[in-house]
């Protein structure tokens, strides 16, 4: 399962020692263009198309590219997906949709672990705060964006850049913010500027998803690894106006799937990578940041755990937390292990000695000397402003109520960016989720949360002390979510609704704390804006310019969340001498089977056995570069037709966030028979089959 921000180790210690000679040796060639196929994580507006012509002899036309865009649609809490009819049919990952389950679900009617198929539209469920974003347009604004920080610098240039992002926003938004959402994005690190045009959907229903031991059957063992047998797969509905939306692009599904050696692509939202960082950022990456991350996981991992086995109901609400935890931790304790390897980092530092060679060497100079003080924030920082120090959803929700109730009072050019009126409808929406909220697993994360303040702060650091005064971490957290009215959404809603003189009224406990860390948070972000980030935007750009010049947009950017085409062939790998097979079967589902977890099927598939073609494809492996965020995305053949479902990378691409391996990475993927023979032989959704194979 791919984590939302960073990719989805051989048998851990002999196949590592290979993992990295071969890592060292693609590093050489890191700034070569087009160095190897299936590498690149590529824009719809700049697709590789001779690489295509000439490896696969493929040539997508903008009839072509129009389609795959407009067919590509993007979750906006993390994931991706695709228009599978002209009903709305939103093909996606089961683990994509886990938030709108949970929200959905309750002690009586446990949706996540007994699965859900609308037998017809009118059962289809409206999720709590889902929101569907379809890519309509791609406008260069790099010219304004640098006209409007010209000459300035610290806090004086990141206020300029967030002003005039501020004003492109909302002038693509118009007076349309219920349909359309606009975000610049900065590519190449700042190289270029780009508005991206989204159609806006906010009214989505969930169609179908797995039962979860299906969805995620082998749990966190089988996690990143391969063979697989997960049906993670799930479909949603894009309403508007309350009926079906009519969508002029889908994608068809092909029930025969991908072939061995095809060409297939992935279209999709790849989160975040950080393949064109310095070495000095980079060294910041491996020696606090993944470090920091790690150690908060690990602990809270222990923490969900133990409150989970107190009864089933604790263990239903802590699940998807679970997951999602131990699925981070995986990740970035891979990415920790790929940059601790002298090799690599010997392969980035020529890779940066090649790209500075001949050039000023100002700009990587000024971000290395920048680290400094992004080092001294760190932790402050992720407890504060990143809310780590109160690990709870009713503080997400007081500081969203405190935050916006002075930040909309602003003119809009000079609010945060969260709080912009292009933004306003997702903002509002997930402030307003009808999603419950568990007191008791409130209180045990927030218990445990103020217990890692304290400790990470210290005692006598004054805000602890104003925070827990002379009470324990457990007591304050028992106080603040029983005296909290915050659950409550009409609450929430006469709170927003009221604006700062009504939350500025209000006694809620949370809403008190949200006020007393709001000014130090605030104080750590300005710091951390002006002394840091601001110096590596205005470097980034300086850096990108020398790769322009030396290497042209040859080169793919960074993952950003924005839509792009990887390409690649269905192919297996070899581990330890033994080749490793690129496609499993259904039957192997029932073979792997144990009956305990986390290889126990439900009593619905186990049921359904002798109904199932066995030698149906199951899950498959591809070159193809993916990321987090990449979760739910089409996997494609050249006509077009969705012949796969991206959900996972193997070990390997562990290290995804840093380059591409072309021997060993690859993406794991449901196969398209497997989605169709499940629907009809499980879950007997007869009508949901027909809508997929309709022309």
């Amino acid at each position: 399962m791919a984590s939302a921000d960073s990719t989805p180790v051989p048998s851990r210690s002999q196949a590592r020692t290979r993992f990295a000679a071969t890592v060292g040796g693609l590093l050489a060639f890191a700034v070569a263009p087009a160095a190897f196929a299936a590498e690149g994580m590529w824009t719809l507006d700049n697709l590789p198309k001779a690489q295509l012509q000439s490896q696969y002899q493929f040539s997508p036309d903008q009839a072509w590219v129009d389609h795959a865009m407009q067919s590509s649609v993007r979750l906006a809490g993390g994931c991706s997906g695709s228009f599978v009819s002209p009903d709305g049919l939103v093909l996606t990952n089961a683990h994509c949709v886990v938030g709108c389950v949970q929200g959905l679900s309750s002690p009586q009617r446990d949706l996540q672990n007994d699965g859900f198929v609308a037998d017809a539209r009118g059962e289809e469920l409206q999720c709590p705060a889902e929101e569907l974003n379809v890519l309509r347009e791609i406008t260069d604004v790099s010219t304004r964006l640098a006209s409007a920080a010209d000459g300035k610098q610290g806090q004086a240039y990141v206020d300029a850049r967030n002003a005039e992002k501020s004003r492109i926003e909302s002038e693509c938004v118009g007076d349309d913010e219920a349909k359309t959402r606009c975000d610049v994005v900065e590519l190449y690190n700042g190289g270029q500027q780009h508005l991206y045009r989204y159609h806006r959907y906010s009214d989505v229903r969930l169609v179908f998803t797995p039962e979860y031991s299906v969805g995620f059957f082998g749990g966190d063992p089988d996690n990143f690894n391969f063979p697989r047998y997960n049906l993670d797969a799930a479909l949603l509905r894009a309403y508007e106006y309350g009926k079906p939306a009519n969508v002029e692009h889908h994608f068809t599904l092909n029930p025969q799937g991908a072939e061995p050696g095809e060409l297939v692509m992935v279209t999709g939202h790849p989160g975040r990578t950080q393949r064109q960082l310095t070495v000095a950022q980079l060294e910041t990456v491996r020696d606090v940041s993944l470090i920091n991350n790690l150690l908060w996981l690990a602990e809270r991992r222990a923490m969900l755990g133990q409150y989970g086995r107190s009864d089933d109901e604790a263990t239903r609400q802590a699940q998807s937390d679970l997951t999602f935890t131990d699925n981070s931790y995986k990740v970035f304790r891979g990415q920790l292990q790929a940059l601790l390897d002298p090799q690599v980092f010997a392969g980035k530092r020529a890779e940066e000695a090649r790209l500075r060679d001949g050039v000023d060497a100002a700009p990587w100079n000024e971000v290395e000397a920048a680290q400094v003080v992004a080092r001294q924030l760190a932790v402050p920082y992720m407890l504060l402003e990143q809310g780590r120090g109160f690990d709870s959803r009713l503080f997400g929700i007081a500081r969203t109520l405190v935050r916006g109730g002075t930040e909309r009072a602003k003119a809009n050019d000079a609010r945060l960016p969260e709080f912009q009126d292009a933004g306003q409808g997702r903002l509002r929406q997930t402030l307003l989720s009808k999603a419950p909220v568990y007191p008791e697993f409130e209180i045990a994360k927030l218990t445990w949360s103020l217990t890692k303040f304290r400790e990470l702060l210290g005692t006598d650091d004054p805000l602890v002390k104003s925070v827990l005064g002379t009470q324990s971490p457990a007591q304050v957290a028992k106080a603040l979510v029983e005296g909290s009215k915050l659950a409550d959404v009409a609450e929430r809603e006469r709170l927003w609704s009221g604006g700062a003189a009504a939350i500025e009224a209000s006694d809620d406990p949370f809403i008190r704390l949200a006020r007393a860390v709001d000014a130090p948070a605030r104080a750590l972000r300005q710091r951390q804006e002006s002394e840091v980030a601001s110096i590596e935007s205005r470097a980034a750009t300086q850096i990108a310019k020398v790769r322009f010049e030396k290497l042209g947009t040859t080169v793919y950017p960074d993952a950003t969340f924005t839509l792009r085409l990887s390409y690649g062939d269905v192919a297996g790998w070899e581990e330890n001498g033994k080749a490793i097979e690129p496609f499993t079967t259904m039957g192997g589902v029932f073979a792997r089977n144990t009956g305990a977890e986390p290889y126990a099927l439900p009593k619905r598939w186990l049921d359904a056995e002798g109904r199932i073609a066995q030698d149906t494809r199951f899950n498959f492996v591809s070159t193809n570069d993916i990321i987090g965020g990449n979760s739910g995305s089409p996997v494609i053949n050249r006509d077009a037709q969705v012949i796969g479902l991206a959900f996972d990378g193997n070990i390997h691409s562990l290290g995804g966030s840093f380059w591409y391996d072309p021997k060993l990475n690859r993406t794991v993927s449901v196969h398209s028979a497997a989605i169709i023979e499940s629907l009809k032989s499980v879950y007997g959704a007869d009508a949901l089959v027909g809508e997929l194979l309709q022309n």
